[in-house]
């Protein structure tokens, strides 16, 4: 049995008691990545030296008051797009090839003060556009569950690495559903924290109005402590909010009893898959024996959420790529006669084609004659679409409905079809744009492939999602269940 099949509190007790030592969790690691990484390819940058010689300097804090943290001497893995100091992040695009970050994001820097190790830089979709992780510009990460499947994205090397044992935990980014759709893909538990409770400071931005840094888990309980770790107001981070961090873990009480869910019937609609829809309805039934009660609501302008996102992000990745220019850091194509042709050619063969295409986009939207039509109407709708999540908070404790219309696609499926391919994320997108929490846990299986719940809450509310979902998870054992590599 794997260490990492232990929760984290367990895994803290055995370090506590010195029968486990942290150089025993970065061997475990290390080992599993040997055994499974060539078939998941979850990693982009490992970071073996350092993790080690951490390790040893940890080993002898043991027993002591600085080991008394529950994430003292914890493996995690990191997503590419959050910078690490003097260890590469290339957000896996080529034009960030050779970038060697001089300082941490602030979420890294809360998790070294937490006395975690850092076991490498994990894979995703380039610059986070995509759903599949296929658009990585360096390799494609596999679904552990069946490696013809995608992991989801674009947190698909996040997912990957904590549903195949090779981390207990991931930090992922979540913009319009990159956390929890490969959570959902993956058979784990992935959390976007309402907008502004984590700093987004050393975060690549793709649309800084959504991006939302948040943890993926194996179970319900570690994912608040890691958010509790990760949580709170920075001064380097003017969209941070100053909130008052709760302690996550007190919500995990089991006890629903008079909590009130609305179900829109947007969620469980056309175009959801039938293994999907009843799974759905399953955990309902679960959580009515448990004393909750729900009800059938609408979210009427959730039908405008996908072409509403794919403008206004696009139209702030334009905005935000744009510093990618060859000249201060980053790939410098050799090809360039003048500066024109330097920025030109850089940004033409440092770029992937889904990267380009939203630039074009984003671009279009913004450009003149063109703003008023697109762009003002987009952040129009945007403003209905957050108004019908306050309208349904105003009666109901959660919104509970499908993380995925589907479960894992097949690799290659959607890569010709982009309007398909963007479909994939109906169910998530409403969230970023509203700015509330949301989580996906594991509510089924359809032909051997995990289903995922989403649960939304109010804003700064995520102790009641973790209260829900941890009663789920406690009357459930879809979240015990392995991928057989």
């Amino acid at each position: 049995m794997s260490l990492f099949e232990h929760k984290l509190s367990d895994i803290h007790l055995l370090l506590h008691k010195k029968e486990l030592t942290v150089s025993d969790l970065v061997e475990e690691s290390y080992k599993r990545i040997s055994e499974v990484e060539d078939q998941v390819q979850a990693f982009l940058t490992l970071d073996e030296e350092r993790a080690r010689s951490t390790a040893k300097k940890l080993d002898e804090k043991l027993g002591t008051d600085e080991s008394k943290g529950l994430l003292f001497g914890m493996p995690i893995g990191v997503k590419d797009n959050i910078v690490t100091k003097n260890l590469r992040t290339t957000a896996a695009s080529k034009i960030l090839g050779n970038f060697d970050p001089i300082y941490d994001a602030t979420v890294v820097q809360k998790l070294h003060n937490a006395e975690t190790i850092t076991i490498g830089k994990l894979n995703m979709d380039e610059f986070a556009m995509g759903s599949s992780t296929e658009n990585s510009g360096f390799v494609k990460t596999k679904n552990p569950w069946n490696l013809d499947t995608v992991p989801g994205g674009s947190s698909g090397g996040s997912a990957a690495s904590v549903a195949a044992g090779e981390v207990p935990f991931s930090l992922g980014s979540d913009t319009g559903g990159s956390i929890r759709q490969p959570a959902s893909f993956c058979g784990v538990v992935g959390l976007k924290p309402t907008y502004g409770r984590v700093s987004r400071f050393g975060l690549i931005a793709f649309a800084s109005s959504l991006d939302q840094i948040g943890p993926i888990t194996r179970n319900v309980e570690d994912n608040a402590y890691l958010l509790q770790a990760i949580s709170g107001l920075d001064p380097m981070d003017s969209t941070s909010a100053n909130v008052a961090v709760p302690n996550f873990a007190e919500a995990l009480t089991g006890d629903v009893k008079g909590l009130k869910i609305a179900v829109p019937k947007e969620y469980l609609g056309e175009g959801i898959n039938e293994e999907v829809r009843q799974s759905v309805l399953d955990a309902l039934k679960i959580l009515e024996k448990l004393g909750a009660s729900w009800e059938e609501v609408s979210l009427p302008h959730s039908k405008y959420a996908l072409p509403t996102y794919y403008i206004l992000s696009s139209s702030e990745a334009s905005a935000n790529l744009a510093r990618f220019d060859g000249i201060r850091y980053g790939y410098r194509t050799p090809n360039a006669n003048n500066l024109l042709e330097l920025y030109k050619k850089t940004r033409e063969e440092g770029f992937g084609e889904e990267v380009k295409r939203r630039i074009m986009l984003g671009t279009f939207a913004l450009s003149s004659g063109y703003y008023d039509a697109h762009y003002k109407k987009a952040q129009r709708a945007r403003t209905l679409i957050k108004k019908d999540f306050d309208d349904v908070f105003e009666k109901y404790d959660v919104i509970i409905g499908p993380t995925s219309p589907t479960p894992a696609f097949k690799l290659g499926e959607k890569t010709s079809d982009p309007l398909t391919m963007y479909a994939n994320d109906l169910l998530t997108i409403p969230v970023n744009l509203a700015g509330v929490p949301a989580i996906s846990i594991p509510c089924g299986f359809d032909n051997g492939l995990p289903l995922g719940l989403q649960i939304i809450g109010k804003h700064y509310d995520e102790s009641t999602i973790y209260r829900v979902a941890h009663a789920f998870e406690q009357a459930t054992d879809f979240h015990k269940q392995r991928p057989q590599l």
